[in-house]
C-alpha cells in the first residue's frame, strides 16, 4: 500500500527514460558570477549583461574605445573653432555695439582729461521699450498660455483646453520660477544682438521641464546654416563647476573621468559684456564644455539598411571639454520609436530681423552707425559748451596769479601781479565760440532718423485731432508700429515652439497626473488633455501693443453701432474687457457659452434677474416650454415684471429662450420622424450629403407639420368644448331640438288619430251603404240613378276627406320642416355673429323667400282642393 502511494497518479510513457538517455549532455559554465556558458551539443550560448537590451539612452562614450573617443572629439572641436572663426566679423559688431549701450560713463583723456564721455542712449532706448512691452504681451498676469483645440469641437475637448491651458500657466508661473527672469534677459538681449536663443530640456535633477535663456555668442553654429531645424551641427557653449561636473558625472549622464584643473579662455564678447557691467574673471574657475548636436556616423553604431551600412550620419549629442578635449558623454538624439530617426530639437532660436545667414540683425547691425554718430556730435556739443563756459588762453610769462592752477569760482577775486602794462595786455584767451547751432540741429536729425528706423519714435498726438476718426487713427498707429508688429509676429513664432516643446516634455515625462484635483476630471487625465489640443502663446501676432488692439475693438464698436442686429455685441465687449486686462471678464459680461444646463425654473429666476439663457439639444424641450409660458401667463409674475424698468427686455429674452428650445424641439422632431440623429449644428458636410439629408428632411418636415396640424386641430377642438358660452348655445340647441321632437310626435298621434276615425267613418258608411242596397235591391233598378248619385258623392266626400288629411299632413311636415330650419338658423347665427352679420341677414332673408313661396304653394294646393270638392258637389 506504501509503495502505490509513493507512486505518481500518472505514470510516465513508456520509452521517456531511453529517450532522455540519448540526449546529449548540458553543459554550463560560469565564467564570472554575472557571465553564463551554456553547451547543448553543437549549440553555444553566453548569456552576458548588458547585451540582451540595450539602453537607448545610455551614455554611449562608456562604450566605446579610447582612440574611437579621441578620433570623434578631433574632428569635432576643428569643425567648432571653423565655425567660430567664421563668424569673427559678427563677433566683432557685437563687441562694438555693446560699448554703444553706454551701460558704464567713459573717463576720456582726450583731447584734455575730463573731457565728454557720455554715449548717447538710441539703442538702450530701443531695448528698454522693447524688453518692456514684448514682456508685458507674453507674459501677462494670468499666464503666457492659451489652447487651441485640434480637430472637431466637443465639450470635453472644451474642458481639456481648459484644464491644459491651466496646469501650463500653473507650471510656468509658479513650477519653473525661472521661466520669467530667462525670458526678460533673452527679450534684453534679442533686440541688441539680432538672435537669442532658449534651450528646453527636462532636467532630472529638478524633476522637471527647464527652458533656459542662451545667448547668441554661445551657440556656434556653421557656415551657411538658415535654419536649427535643418543644420547638421549646433554647439552650445556652457561654462560649469567642477562641482556641477562632478554631480553629472555621479548621476550617471557623464562619463565617470578624471577631471583637469579648468584651463582659461580668451571671449572678446564675454570679456566686453564684463567692462560694460563692471565685472571681471580673475577667479573664473569654470570648464568651458561644448555640447553640440551633431550628425555623426559612429564607429559600431553605423546605419544599416537590411544588414548593409548606409553610410548616413546620424544625430548625436556630443559633450566634450574646450582645452582637454575629454569627451563627457555621446547620446542619441531621436527617439527610440522613431523609424526615421529624425533629430530632436531642444532649441529655439528668437530672431529680431532675419538676415542673410543663421544669426538675426539686431540694433547694433541697423542703428549702431547712428547711435556712434550721435554719441560723437553730442561729445562735441557739451565740450563746446564747456569751452565756452570756461575757456583758457594766453599770458604773459611775467603775470602772476595766485592759486592759478584752480579755476575761479564764482564771486571770487584773486591777486595778480603783472609785471609791465595793462592786465588785458597780459591775457589772450582764446576765441572759443559757443555749441552750434547747426550741429545741434544735426544730432535732432541723426536721433530723429535712428529712433524712427527702430520703430522707437513717439507717436505726434498732434496729427490725430480730437473728433478723428478711429479708422484715421489706427492707421496712423499701423504705419507707426508697423515694424514693430512684424518683430512681434516672429516673436510670437518662436514662444509658440518654445511651449510646444515644454508641453511635449510635461506630457512624456513628468508626472502622468495632475498636481491638483481637476473640476470636471480625474488626475489621471493630463495626458490625454494635452494630446487634444495644441499650446499657442496668449500674444496678439497681429497687434504690437494693447493700445494697437484697443483701437482695433473701437473701430468695432463704432461699426456695430450702425449696424448692432448683425454683431454678437456681448462677445464683442467681453474681448473688449480681455483686452484692456480686466479680471473676471466672464462675471462682468456673461455670454451663452459659458452657460451651463439648467433646470426651467432656475432659468426663469436667471430671465427675472436679467442673466443670459441658453438652451441645450438634450434637454427636455417640451418641459422647458410649458414651464416658461406659464410664467408668461402667471398675473403675479407678470405684475411684479411689469414694475420693472427693464420689462420689455426681460420678456424679449424669455420669449427669445422659448424659440431657442422650440427649434431644438422642432429638431428632435424631425430626428423621430427620420429615425437618424442630425448632425451638429457646425458639422461641415459634403455636398453630396447635405442634398440627400435635404431631400430627406424636407419628407420629414411634411409629416411634422401634418402632426402637428393635428395636434393643434384637437386642442382647439378641446378648448371649444371647454368654452362656457359655447356650452350653453349647446344645451339651448339641445333644448330646442327635443321641443322639436315632441311637436313632431304630437303631429303624428294626430295625424294617426285623424286616419283612425276617418277609416271608422268610411267603414260605418259602407255597411249604411251595404244594408241600403240590401232594402233596394227590389228597388235597385228604380233607384241605380239614385244609388249611383249617392255612391259618387259618398267616393267624392271620402277623396275630399282624405285629400284634406293629406293637405293637413303636408301642411303639418312643412311646419316642421320651417321650425327646423327656423332653429338651425338660429344656430347658425348664434354661431357665426361675431364674423357675419352680412351672411345672416343675407340667410334670414332667404329662409323668409322660401317660407312665403311654401305658404304661396301650400295655399295653391287648398285652392286646387276646394275648387275640385265644389267641382264635386256639383
Amino acid at each position: 500500500m506504501a509503495t502505490n502511494m509513493d507512486k505518481a497518479l500518472t505514470q510516465a510513457p513508456a520509452g521517456l527514460e531511453a529517450l532522455a538517455q540519448d540526449e546529449s549532455a548540458i553543459e554550463i559554465e560560469i565564467v564570472d558570477p554575472e557571465a553564463v556558458h551554456i553547451g547543448i551539443g553543437d549549440l553555444d550560448i553566453d548569456i552576458i549583461p548588458g547585451e540582451d537590451g540595450d539602453d537607448f539612452n545610455a551614455n554611449l562614450a562608456d562604450e566605446m574605445t579610447s582612440s574611437a573617443l579621441q578620433s570623434v572629439a578631433g574632428d569635432l572641436i576643428d569643425d567648432i573653432e571653423n565655425d567660430k572663426n567664421n563668424r569673427k566679423d559678427w563677433e566683432k559688431v557685437y563687441t562694438e555695439g555693446l560699448k554703444l549701450l553706454g551701460l558704464q560713463y567713459e573717463e576720456r583723456t582726450e583731447p584734455w582729461n575730463g573731457a565728454c564721455g557720455v554715449f548717447h542712449p538710441m539703442i538702450t532706448e530701443a531695448v528698454v521699450r522693447f524688453q518692456s512691452e514684448t514682456i508685458t504681451e507674453t507674459f501677462p498676469a494670468q499666464g503666457p498660455v492659451r489652447t487651441k483645440i485640434l480637430g472637431k469641437e466637443t465639450p470635453e475637448k472644451k474642458e481639456a483646453a481648459f484644464r491644459v491651458e491651466e496646469d501650463m500657466n500653473y507650471e510656468l508661473t509658479e513650477v519653473m520660477r525661472e521661466f520669467r527672469p530667462e525670458h526678460e534677459r533673452m527679450l534684453w538681449s534679442l533686440p541688441a544682438t539680432g538672435s537669442a536663443f532658449k534651450k528646453v530640456y527636462y532636467d532630472p535633477s529638478l524633476g522637471r521641464q527647464v527652458s533656459m535663456f542662451i545667448p547668441a555668442e554661445d551657440i556656434l553654429l556653421p557656415y551657411g546654416t538658415t535654419d536649427l531645424d535643418t543644420c547638421y551641427r549646433v554647439t552650445h557653449v556652457m561654462r560649469k563647476t567642477k562641482n556641477e561636473v562632478l554631480k553629472l558625472q555621479k548621476a550617471g549622464f557623464y562619463r565617470d573621468i578624471e577631471l583637469p584643473d579648468a584651463p582659461k579662455t580668451h571671449e572678446d564678447i564675454k570679456q566686453a559684456k564684463d567692462k560694460e557691467t563692471g565685472f571681471s574673471d580673475l577667479n573664473d574657475d569654470r570648464f568651458t564644455i561644448y555640447e553640440s548636436h551633431v550628425d555623426l556616423d559612429l564607429e559600431g553604431y553605423e546605419d544599416a539598411d537590411d544588414g548593409e551600412l548606409t553610410g548616413i550620419a546620424l544625430p548625436y549629442v556630443v559633450t566634450l571639454i574646450k582645452g582637454t578635449n575629454d569627451i563627457l558623454a555621446i547620446r542619441r538624439n531621436w527617439k527610440e520609436d522613431d523609424k526615421l530617426q529624425l533629430k530632436r530639437q531642444h532649441f529655439v532660436h528668437y530672431q529680431y530681423i532675419p538676415g542673410f545667414g543663421a544669426y538675426g540683425f539686431g540694433l547694433f547691425h541697423l542703428i549702431g552707425g547712428f547711435a556712434k554718430s550721435a554719441t560723437s556730435i553730442m561729445r562735441q556739443l557739451v565740450d563746446a559748451g564747456t569751452l565756452s563756459n570756461l575757456p583758457g588762453g594766453l599770458k604773459s610769462r611775467g603775470l602772476r596769479i595766485k592759486g592759478d592752477d584752480t579755476p575761479i569760482a564764482p564771486g571770487e577775486f584773486r591777486d595778480v601781479d603783472i609785471g609791465s602794462g595793462a592786465l588785458r595786455d597780459n591775457i589772450l584767451p582764446l576765441p572759443y565760440k559757443e555749441p552750434s547751432a547747426v550741429l545741434a540741429g544735426l544730432l535732432d536729425k541723426i536721433v530723429e532718423e535712428g529712433r524712427r528706423f527702430a520703430a522707437t519714435a513717439d507717436v505726434n498726438v498732434s496729427d490725430m485731432g480730437a473728433q478723428a476718426p478711429v479708422g484715421t487713427t489706427l492707421a496712423i498707429l499701423e504705419r507707426q508700429l508697423k515694424v514693430m508688429t512684424a518683430v512681434q509676429a516672429r516673436l510670437h513664432y518662436a514662444f509658440k515652439q518654445e511651449l510646444r516643446l515644454l508641453s511635449v516634455i510635461i506630457r512624456d515625462y513628468t508626472d502622468p497626473d495632475y498636481d491638483y484635483d481637476p473640476d470636471t476630471a480625474t488626475r489621471k487625465a493630463k495626458k490625454e488633455d494635452y494630446e487634444q489640443v495644441d499650446i499657442i502663446p496668449v500674444s496678439d501676432p497681429n497687434a504690437a501693443t494693447m493700445s494697437q488692439r484697443v483701437v482695433q475693438y473701437q473701430a468695432v464698436i463704432q461699426m456695430a453701432q450702425m449696424a448692432p442686429d448683425i454683431y454678437d455685441l456681448p462677445q464683442l465687449h467681453r474681448n473688449m474687457l480681455e483686452v484692456l486686462g480686466i479680471k473676471n471678464a466672464d462675471k462682468l459680461v456673461p455670454l451663452p457659452d459659458d452657460q451651463k444646463p439648467k433646470d426651467p425654473v432656475t432659468e426663469n429666476m436667471a430671465v427675472l434677474r436679467g442673466e443670459p439663457l441658453k438652451a441645450f439639444i438634450y434637454q427636455d424641450h417640451e418641459s422647458h416650454i410649458k414651464v416658461h409660458s406659464m410664467m408668461m401667463q402667471d398675473p403675479l409674475v407678470m405684475e411684479s415684471i411689469g414694475q420693472n424698468p427693464k420689462a420689455p427686455q426681460m420678456q424679449a429674452a424669455l420669449t427669445a429662450h422659448i424659440a431657442e428650445h422650440t427649434g431644438y424641439r422642432y429638431r428632435q422632431q424631425i430626428e423621430q420622424q427620420l429615425g437618424l440623429a442630425l448632425p451638429p449644428e457646425d458639422a461641415k458636410m459634403p455636398p453630396e450629403a447635405e442634398m440627400a439629408l435635404s431631400s430627406m428632411m424636407a419628407q420629414a418636415a411634411q409629416q411634422v407639420l401634418q402632426q402637428n396640424q393635428a395636434n393643434q386641430q384637437q386642442q382647439q377642438a378641446q378648448q371649444q368644448a371647454q368654452d362656457p358660452v359655447l356650452q350653453m348655445q349647446q344645451q339651448e340647441l339641445q333644448i330646442k331640438q327635443q321641443e322639436l321632437q315632441l311637436k313632431q310626435q304630437e303631429l303624428q298621434m294626430k295625424t294617426q288619430q285623424a286616419q283612425q276615425q276617418l277609416q271608422q267613418t268610411a267603414q260605418i258608411k259602407q255597411q249604411e251603404l251595404q244594408l241600403k242596397m240590401q232594402q233596394a235591391q227590389t228597388q235597385a233598378q228604380q233607384a241605380q240613378t239614385q244609388a249611383q248619385l249617392q255612391e259618387r258623392k259618398l267616393l267624392a266626400d271620402t277623396t275630399a276627406k282624405s285629400d284634406q288629411m293629406e293637405l293637413e299632413q303636408q301642411k303639418a311636415a312643412l311646419q316642421m320642416q320651417l321650425e327646423g330650419m327656423k332653429l338651425g338658423n338660429k344656430t347658425e347665427e348664434t354661431k357665426r355673429q361675431l364674423s357675419a352679420q352680412q351672411q345672416q341677414a343675407g340667410v334670414k332673408m332667404g329662409i323668409d323667400v322660401a317660407k312665403s313661396k311654401e305658404d304661396r304653394e301650400a295655399a295653391a294646393r287648398l285652392a286646387a282642393l276646394n275648387y275640385t270638392k265644389e267641382k264635386a258637389t256639383k
